[in-house]
């Protein structure tokens, strides 16, 4: 799920730079005497043997010139060549110049495939600090996910998770079409007397209900699944929209029993005001639940 992993890479992006800068620094000779491309090299080697074998390692010199093949230590050495080409206008090469540091680049999409992957370009600088190559290391987005966070959404427990959630989707679906069904046919088959309307409320009820289970599988579907999170979100959108279910089906209820109670019974229509107070008390959690979070949320971002 392309728009997931984008999704989870920016809320990891510093751990995994971190994780990254760490493996290089302890590796590749910086600031050092007598650094070339053999030692670079063998470096790369130990740096892939940590990194589980996924990746693709190249070397630039200072002006941004590719001087080595690619190599992917994970297929036993084989290299494809791009010796010679120009990167001088990458990202991942201007960033890490500019900033004299490691710089970890935005997810790109493949020169001879469709999948993402970032790149990791670490600067190497003599012992008077000129700089020398500029070493970096593609890897691809899944494989970076999965090694930073075994949970993430293409591992086995992912994908787990995700049938799950697309289960229970399916399952509250065809408990909205039942409601809906009977809603209908509580409407059309009934004949609806002036005396007698709570055939009407029970109707409404059925249909609201179901109407609110869509809605809650809508936030299920996109949040759980698709992994479509709305930008800068501060709470989670599907317990919202199940408190918002809750909340509808009660209002509901609270004012079907209002009326039957003044038609019916007025000495007992103090319960439905109960019911509508509770109401009343879920709609101010829920509207303090979104306050506090998103409080909480600008606070952290100051």
């Amino acid at each position: 799920m392309i728009i997931r992993e984008i999704e989870e890479f920016k809320l990891t992006k510093s751990k995994i730079k971190a994780y990254l800068s760490y493996i290089f620094s302890q590796n590749l000779p910086n600031f050092s005497e007598d650094i070339d491309e053999e030692k670079i090299l063998k470096s790369c080697k130990n740096i892939s043997d940590e990194l589980m074998g996924y990746d693709t390692f190249y070397i630039l010199d200072k002006n941004g010139y590719q001087i080595s093949d690619n190599l992917v230590f994970s297929a036993k050495g084989i290299k494809n060549t791009f010796k010679g080409e120009d990167k001088s206008t990458k990202s991942y090469y201007k960033k890490a110049v500019k900033e004299k540091r490691a710089y970890l680049c935005e997810p790109y999409p493949g020169t001879f495939d469709s999948k993402l992957k970032v790149t990791m370009a670490v600067p190497i600088y003599s012992q008077d600090k000129e700089l020398l190559y500029v070493v970096c290391c593609d890897i691809l987005l899944e494989d970076i996910l999965k090694l930073i966070n075994p949970s993430s959404v293409d591992s086995a427990f992912g994908k787990i998770s995700r049938l799950s959630y697309f289960i229970i989707s399916v399952t509250l679906f065809c408990v909205a079409a039942i409601l809906f069904y009977f809603g209908v046919k509580s409407i059309v088959v009934t004949n609806f007397s002036l005396n007698d309307t709570s055939k009407i409320f029970e109707s409404t009820i059925l249909l609201t209900l179901s109407l609110a289970i869509l809605d809650l599988i809508k936030a299920y579907f996109e949040e759980e699944i698709l992994g479509r999170h709305e930008k800068n979100s501060t709470n989670s959108k599907t317990m919202i929209k199940f408190l918002s279910s809750i909340i509808i089906a009660l209002a509901i209820e609270a004012l079907m029993l209002v009326f039957k109670f003044a038609m019916t019974s007025p000495d007992e229509i103090i319960y439905p005001i109960c019911l509508i107070v509770a109401i009343a008390f879920l709609v101010a959690s829920l509207g303090l639940y979104i306050y506090i979070t998103k409080k909480s949320y600008f606070l952290k971002t100051k």
